[in-house]
């Protein structure tokens, strides 16, 4: 670590001008959470491996800057030379940049790897102070990985209506009428999840996210994907055609960006045709650029005044899931369901014959904590792994939609934990362990936590498990207005466990894709304030949570989908809008301490449980519903 901190230091020393400090974000050049192998520079520069932070670094300090579910993993990670900064709690990076580095500081980014928003806050930040930030000309980081992972060339698949419900054609449509209403000439997309919704294609260049590296720039007549043409088979190439998409290479995007700037300049080849005329096109001049995902690099090849700085036109379509991509979405959660219910059976089982843990049902007494088999071992990377066999096996499965968290005791309490086979936790029948997964299938993304104990948990933990879960029910439970932000219904989730002076550092819920990202916005559920209103047909998951460090977590989640409420009034004439849950994996009632249910959240338990049963029943074989009947049977206080 040291070698590299110096390494670039000296490049930052000999850079024109000479930089008093260089920032390394995690994102590549579409802004994306999970990036592909060659674009983890700040995990290469830092050692920390979560998927969000940036790391600065100056010529007698390297500092990280990562949120609340990283801290731990943080502290664990960093070498000497680094120090952490806990985002909402330290000085954000900007103002530590204003007040511990002299006035006309120059402070080096690469312009592809930060957002037009970011690097705007930080310009009128430094501004203050006379600093000024630099955009580098080439990746510094890139000039000293020697062993950097080579561009694969992964081919793009086509994603046929029969899992997107919606044809390019229409998606253009719509688009192009929202182009035209805001005066704008044409749009550039940068963000993946983005790209791939608008043409309807896949792809495997990020590890869990069904994307290709790719941007994309639309025209009131044009449209084009630029690619590395070498992932394009001629039967793709032609699907695109016939949607007036022509391809382009890559690195084409920045000279087409110039061309986009003089309006009328860019346009498809004769051998494609568009869907509008050249007259229409030049009544527009402006462009649009979504400020949060589009890299700073491309926007300073416009004119500023020139260029609508907006939340991109099909967030929202996408985030609003159609008919086919819900159904989809529910029958991909039920065979998801049923492989997680899978991987529980099989785990009660060899906790026991492992073990001798009391198991899933049995409350032990933890007098058998000698292990049957010193020949045998279950480790969080083991069991995850056959968690993921069991999903492989089902209809449409095309990998995971994020790495596993498959933690034991105090690992639990690290947020976004991620074991390694040479490092992790063996199980323990007297520890607790969280597991939070999720897959991608053709027909839908799906992401699950659930808390277990093979053994007798403690009177503590039971009470706290009992207090993540009313959170988690009253989050199902809700009913609210229309124009309702998640903002404002995140603490539903906290209040019971607030009663005792707990809380947790992450949100309660983000958006999901349909064989997309399993963060999806623009809407969640979270302290953060956003103001984007939960409409019907979003998804949003409920995952409140609680976290002892060096002891445990707990964390329950379920996808729901936001749909239209039936209520005997109606204020105002809004209308109003609930949950309905479309995870189905049980809870263990073992954890739960029952006298702390109120009837109706018990009656919601039974409730859930029955239908647990009945929509999985016809997916697992006689003795996986044995125990499904056991783990789901009625509760009372």
């Amino acid at each position: 670590m040291a070698a590299t901190l110096s390494a670039l230091r000296s490049l930052m020393s000999s850079h024109n001008p000479p930089l008093d400090a260089l920032v390394v974000p995690s994102e590549d050049y579409h802004q994306s959470e999970y990036v592909s192998a060659r674009d983890k520079r700040r995990e290469f520069v830092s050692g920390f491996t979560g998927s969000a932070g940036v790391a600065l670094i100056t010529m007698n300090k390297a500092l990280l800057w990562t949120d609340g579910r990283y801290f731990l993993q943080a502290t664990q990670q960093l070498s000497g030379e680094w120090k952490l900064m806990r985002m909402g709690e330290d000085p954000a990076l900007d103002v530590w940049l204003v007040d511990n580095l002299p006035s006309d500081a120059a402070i080096g980014v690469d312009p592809w790897c930060v957002s037009v928003e970011t690097a705007q806050r930080w310009e009128r930040a430094f501004a203050k102070n006379q600093q000024k930030l630099v955009q580098t000309s080439t990746n510094l980081v890139d000039e000293i990985w020697k062993n950097r992972p080579s561009e694969e060339a992964n081919p793009v698949v086509v994603h046929p209506i029969e899992y997107s419900g919606r044809s390019v054609t229409d998606k253009l449509k719509d688009l192009r009428e929202k182009l035209t209403h805001a005066r704008a000439h044409g749009i550039i997309f940068t963000a993946l999840d983005e790209v791939a919704w608008l043409y309807n294609i896949r792809g495997s260049d990020v590890s869990y996210c069904p994307v290709v590296h790719a941007f994309a720039i639309v025209t009131i007549n044009s449209a084009f994907l630029y690619v590395d043409k070498r992932k394009v088979s001629s039967e793709v190439n032609s699907a695109l055609k016939e949607n007036g998409i022509e391809v382009r290479d890559y690195s084409a995007v920045s000279s087409d960006v110039v061309l986009l700037a003089s309006a009328g300049q860019l346009d498809l080849s004769p051998a494609v045709k568009g869907n509008g005329t050249k007259e229409e096109e030049n009544k527009n001049d402006f462009i649009w650029v979504d400020s949060g995902s589009c890299c700073y690099a491309l926007y300073s090849k416009l004119n500023s005044d020139k260029v609508i700085l907006q939340q991109s036109p099909v967030a929202l379509p996408k985030a609003l899931k159609n008919p086919v991509e819900m159904e989809g979405l529910k029958k991909a959660h039920i065979r998801d369901g049923a492989a997680v219910v899978q991987y529980l059976v099989w785990l009660d089982k060899q906790m026991q014959e492992i073990y001798g843990a009391a198991g899933y049902f049995v409350e032990g007494d933890g007098a058998n904590k000698k292990k049957k088999s010193e020949t045998m071992k279950l480790t969080e990377v083991t069991a995850s792994d056959k968690l993921e066999s069991f999903r492989a096996s089902k209809e449409h499965f095309r990998g995971l939609s994020f790495p596993t968290i498959s933690s034991v005791g105090p690992n639990a309490a690290v947020i976004h934990y991620s074991p390694e086979a040479e490092t992790c936790a063996e199980f323990d029948p007297e520890s607790i362990y969280l597991f939070d997964s999720g897959a991608q299938y053709l027909d839908g993304t799906t992401d699950i936590t659930r808390t277990v104990h093979f053994g007798k948990p403690s009177e503590h933990v039971k009470a706290c498990y009992t207090a993540v879960l009313k959170g988690h029910i009253a989050m199902d439970n809700a009913r609210f207005p229309n124009g309702t932000n998640g903002h404002s219904l995140d603490i539903l989730a906290r209040i019971p466990l607030w009663k005792d002076g707990l809380d947790y550092r992450h949100g309660t819920g983000h958006g999901i894709g349909s064989y997309l990202n399993v963060h999806e916005g623009p809407h969640l559920i979270s302290f953060r304030p956003r103001n984007v209103p939960l409409q019907a047909s979003m998804t949003v998951t409920d995952e409140p949570g609680y976290y002892e460090d060096g002891s445990f977590g707990i964390r329950l989640e379920n996808v729901l989908i936001i749909k239209e409420a039936d209520t005997k009034f109606n204020f105002g004439g809004k209308g109003y809008l609930s949950f309905e849950h479309i995870t189905w994996a049980p809870y263990q009632t073992k954890l739960i301490n029952l006298s702390l249910l109120a009837p109706d959240e018990i009656d919601w338990l039974n409730t859930y449980h029955s239908k647990c049963r009945d929509i999985l029943a016809s997916h697992l074989d006689q003795s996986e519903l044995t125990w499904l009947k056991k783990a789901t049977e009625p509760v009372s206080a």
